[in-house]
């Protein structure tokens, strides 16, 4: 089975793997050559003893092994735990107890209980886990195996696999909405899986070339799929299951993040070395915000004010502010960062 692999430049080698599983034509933009911002050295010291750290930023470093973990009101490095090997994604639970990673060069789902940034437990899933994903209510998380063409559903208090759903090809990312349903975007097959409240496969909604990164709102009325491959994204109506839009954004989005109250769409432009600001009332790119090279992953913060967004080949990442749309700091993290999640509280 050809697997994407760890090394400099993977996502371009994965996305080129991608292309040509899928027979598309093609290729993925390349990195800008302009130096990034000078990424600050990371702080390897303990919170301080008392003080309740209430919002942690976790993210994978897919070429270290490792979860980097950020106190998001003091933008600093709080810890640094070992995983899997080649962790890339990374979704919260919805009470911030734990944080769970997809190890996709171990074929298994790590457990990260966020209290003392320990690894509690290790699930093995399908091949090539791509991302790790909570349901609304925490009781599943969905692992999209990228070497299977499946999904593992892991019950989250028995901490074990309970269904394994199939999708479409080199299943990529998952998004959850309120009533259970979850959405998987199939990067080899362009289209996303929807599966139903017990997992089951319902229908497969054509989106773009390479569809990889998925965001839904907070009220889960709309879904937002990055098309990295055609400078895209698509936007599907929750009832209907329809894309109402294709959004022409940037040259390779990858990573999504959605502001609290769903007016702003964040996307990695992994092609560009930017953030793109999109409106969602049309689709408009509001700013692009340079940041380092080939960015990946997105999280916004509880309230919408920050946008954190991974550097793969700068191994940093930056802290936006989201009012001002420029770069507050920039962080050093492991390497090859990719995935990154924020927990609720």
């Amino acid at each position: 089975m050809l697997r994407p692999f760890a090394g400099s430049g993977r996502f371009r080698a994965r996305l080129a793997l991608g292309f040509a599983l899928a027979v598309m034509a093609g290729a993925s933009a390349a990195a800008s050559d302009a130096p990034p911002p000078a990424p600050k050295p990371a702080v390897k010291k303990a919170p301080d003893k008392g003080f309740p750290m209430r919002i942690v930023a976790y993210v994978a470093n897919s070429g270290s092994g490792s979860v980097s973990a950020f106190d998001v009101r003091r933008e600093r490095a709080v810890a640094t735990t070992a995983v899997g090997s080649g962790p890339t994604g990374v979704g919260a639970a919805p009470d911030g107890s734990h944080v769970y990673v997809a190890n996709g060069l171990s074929d298994s789902v790590t457990f990260i209980e966020t209290s003392g940034h320990r690894a509690v437990a290790t699930v093995p899933v399908g091949s090539y886990p791509f991302s790790a994903f909570p349901s609304r209510d925490g009781r599943w998380v969905y692992a999209a195996n990228w070497g299977s063409g499946n999904v593992s559903v892991i019950d989250t208090a028995a901490r074990k696999v309970v269904a394994t759903p199939a999708t479409g090809e080199l299943p990529h990312s998952v998004a959850t909405l309120p009533d259970g349903t979850t959405y998987v975007t199939n990067s080899g097959s362009n289209s996303v899986t929807v599966l139903s409240k017990g997992h089951e496969p319902l229908v497969q909604i054509p989106v773009g070339d390479f569809p990889s990164g998925i965001t839904a709102t907070a009220k889960g009325d709309r879904v937002y799929v990055a098309n990295t491959g055609a400078g895209s994204v698509s936007v599907i109506d929750t009832a209907t299951h329809k894309v109402t839009a294709t959004w022409p954004v940037g040259k390779a989005p990858l990573g999504l993040g959605i502001s609290p109250d769903g007016q702003r769409l964040y996307a990695a432009d992994s092609g560009a070395d930017v953030l793109l600001v999109i409106g969602t009332a049309n689709g408009a790119v509001l700013s692009q915000v340079p940041v380092g090279r080939t960015p990946q992953g997105v999280a916004v913060a509880p309230g919408g004010s920050r946008v954190w967004v991974t550097n793969e080949d700068s191994a940093s990442v930056s802290v936006i502010d989201a009012g001002l749309a420029k770069v507050r700091t920039t962080l050093r993290t492991g390497d090859q960062p990719e995935g990154i999640a924020i927990t609720p509280r």
